[in-house]
């Protein structure tokens, strides 16, 4: 029953007397509720929603085809949600389709996160004003090439912790988060006047199939709280045949036209007649530091879509728009070997990472403007880039010396892993790095299971790596009194597979020196969050020497004499760190490849002095230098 009409009828019956004063019907009749005015104009038609009815979806009384592709408002920079969100209309799409990163909503328990670039109630109203539809895939997993599946990694606390399970601890958890999350999103849904048609349940949890109570929890959770729209599932070919929960329609997920009709012919034999749907045809690909770049030519996209479309099947383009991971929020895959997901989310989507136009946009934006049937919007102007100056480090900090502006360290007797350090309110530390430190009498070889990766010093002479395939190495015999330091990156937890109840970061249980474990240890909180930079006042920054000591921070600045324009960062010359311009974490930046440019969004910037700080572990280059175009290996976005 609509508020406003619920509202009325229970201001009526207030109004009546008690029974003592006389039967109130007989005395002073209700009047005749007249529905028509008192239902909005805008509800009167918003009864059904988003059905499923034999072969179609229907919209109401209509037949309806799903037109849709992904856009990630937390991998946008806010002041491009509506740039990029007109683009897909003027492509011919008519619905958005987003996850909701748990992770970044809710980086503490019960602190609650939904401003600025997470604001998801601001960028689903956007999409609802430009005239788009909206597929919400809330999770609480949503796998996402983000860290852990967008998972919190506080959950990870307990050791006894069944992610994506009817285990207890996840599943308050998730109920308390359910609360806060559904009570915003549910007066977005479309009976309620919202543009949200549908909602998806979970994601991709036939390839996990731990729990058979887990998906019924999951969809009754969100029922419980008010979700009233169609609800779907969506599972790749490893995990379709076991994704199937009763009551909600199944989706696919491929690549490949050939998939397509094995899956299609799979879905008709488990739920009959039913929509056809792929939630998400991937149009590209991620990449990972060390790997090539991944591409998908565009005349296979434009056949593979007419497929889709030919077979009577709706559709969702995974990605439309890639963006970035920004920050530390990238994910990793760890099968045979671990491989962490690089900065850039760009996929080789239909726009590129800062939102440019390419020959899949095109091609399909005329296939799909063949079948609308109406005249799509014309695309808007390209957003401007600039190569600004390149700049040069005038002011630096080593880590050694900033150690001391950073307060006293924990102390334990045992290493302490990232997610239970009793730093931020209990909740540990979810991103970044960590520093270990221990006094040793003598040489001999150092082992433990370090995750991801641990540079090596004895004092502050750094004489190797430890990560998941090198857990050995010799220290040498130094004189005197002597410091072991252990610099652990958490390069991002992994966000497929069965494997990640398995994802805490930092030194995992003991770290030994000739077998023997070693103890006493002062632990460094080292999350790079913008409080973390505050304690670097302009003192105690120095000036830059010939021969820095590693690793350290480096100040630059960037000045911009007019409107700031969108840039991409190139290092050439360095080796691997973080990037921060104003505070803003852009992400990683690695040698190895295949990325080797920062994408920097122009509103990022302010005219005039813009602060740079780079933390590099290695090796620094001569300067920052800055580009129009990305560069990504020796493929550069080639479509």
């Amino acid at each position: 029953m609509p508020g406003a009409v619920l509202a009325l009828l229970l201001a009526a019956a207030s109004a009546c007397p008690s029974p003592a004063a006389g039967p109130c019907a007989e005395e002073r009749p209700l009047p005749r509720l007249d529905w028509s005015t008192l239902v909005p104009l805008w509800l009167r038609h918003r009864q059904l929603g988003l059905q499923a009815k034999g072969w179609n979806f229907m919209l109401e009384d209509s037949t309806f085809w799903i037109f849709g592709g992904s856009i990630h408002y937390f991998r946008v920079p806010k002041e491009y949600w509506r740039d990029r969100l007109l683009k897909m209309k003027a492509c011919g799409l008519n619905t958005l389709t987003t996850y909701v990163p748990w992770n970044l909503h809710e980086p503490e328990r019960g602190r609650f996160d939904f401003s600025g670039n997470l604001d998801l109630e601001a960028f689903v109203l956007m999409a609802s004003e430009i005239g788009l539809w909206v597929i919400l895939r809330p999770g609480p997993y949503i796998c996402s090439e983000i860290d852990l599946g967008g998972l919190p990694s506080w959950l990870l606390q307990d050791p006894g912790m069944r992610l994506r399970t009817t285990y207890k601890g996840f599943t308050e958890a998730v109920d308390l988060y359910f609360d806060h999350l559904m009570s915003r999103v549910v007066p977005l849904q479309y009976k309620r006047g919202g543009p949200i048609i549908a909602v998806q349940v979970e994601n991709e949890y036939g390839s996990y199939n731990k729990d058979p109570a887990y998906m019924p929890y999951v969809k009754k959770a969100l029922e419980d709280r008010g979700i009233v729209e169609l609800l779907l599932t969506s599972d790749n070919k490893d995990g379709l045949s076991k994704g199937i929960v009763h009551g909600v329609l199944a989706t696919i997920n491929l690549q490949s036209t050939h998939e397509l009709q094995l899956l299609t012919t799979f879905l008709f034999n488990v739920q009959g007649t039913q929509p056809k749907m792929v939630m998400e045809y991937w149009t590209g690909w991620f990449d990972s530091w060390g790997g090539p770049h991944n591409i998908l030519d565009s005349s296979e996209v434009l056949k593979t879509v007419s497929a889709i479309v030919d077979a009577g099947s709706s559709i969702n383009l995974y990605m439309f728009h890639g963006g970035t991971n920004f920050g530390f929020m990238n994910g990793a895959m760890h099968f045979h070997d671990y491989k962490s997901d690089v900065t850039s989310y760009d996929y080789d989507a239909v726009l590129t990472e800062a939102g440019d136009y390419t020959a899949k946009y095109m091609k399909l934006r005329d296939f799909f403007g063949s079948i609308s049937g109406t005249p799509l919007p014309p695309p808007p102007d390209l957003i401007p880039k600039m190569s600004y100056e390149p700049i040069t480090p005038v002011l630096y900090l080593s880590l050694w010396d900033a150690l001391k502006y950073m307060g006293e360290p924990i102390k334990a007797e045992t290493p302490i892993n990232m997610e239970n350090l009793p730093i931020n309110g209990g909740n540990g530390q979810s991103f970044g790095y960590i520093l270990y430190e221990t006094n040793i009498a003598s040489s001999g070889i150092l082992s433990g299971r370090v995750r991801d990766r641990g540079q090596v010093f004895v004092n502050t002479v750094s004489i190797g790596f430890l990560d998941y395939k090198t857990t050995k190495i010799a220290v040498p015999l130094i004189q005197g009194y002597t410091v072991l330091r252990l610099l652990v990156e958490n390069r991002g937890r992994v966000n497929y597979g069965e494997n990640i109840d398995d994802q805490r970061k930092g030194l995992i249980g003991n770290l030994y020196l000739n077998d023997s474990p070693l103890k006493k240890f002062r632990i460094y909180s080292l999350d790079m969050k913008k409080s973390f930079f505050q304690r670097f006042g302009p003192d105690k920054w120095s000036s830059l020497p010939e021969t820095p000591t590693f690793p350290a921070f480096f100040l630059s600045s960037l000045s911009v004499s007019s409107t700031p324009c969108d840039t991409f960062l190139k290092l050439e010359g360095w080796e691997k760190g973080v990037v921060f311009i104003n505070g803003q974490n852009l992400g990683r930046y690695w040698n190895i490849g295949p990325q080797k440019t920062l994408y920097l969004p122009g509103p990022w910037l302010s005219s005039g002095i813009n602060q740079v700080i780079v933390f590099e572990e290695m090796m620094a280059g001569p300067a920052l230098q800055f580009t129009e175009t990305p560069h990504l290996g020796r493929n550069q976005y080639i479509k």
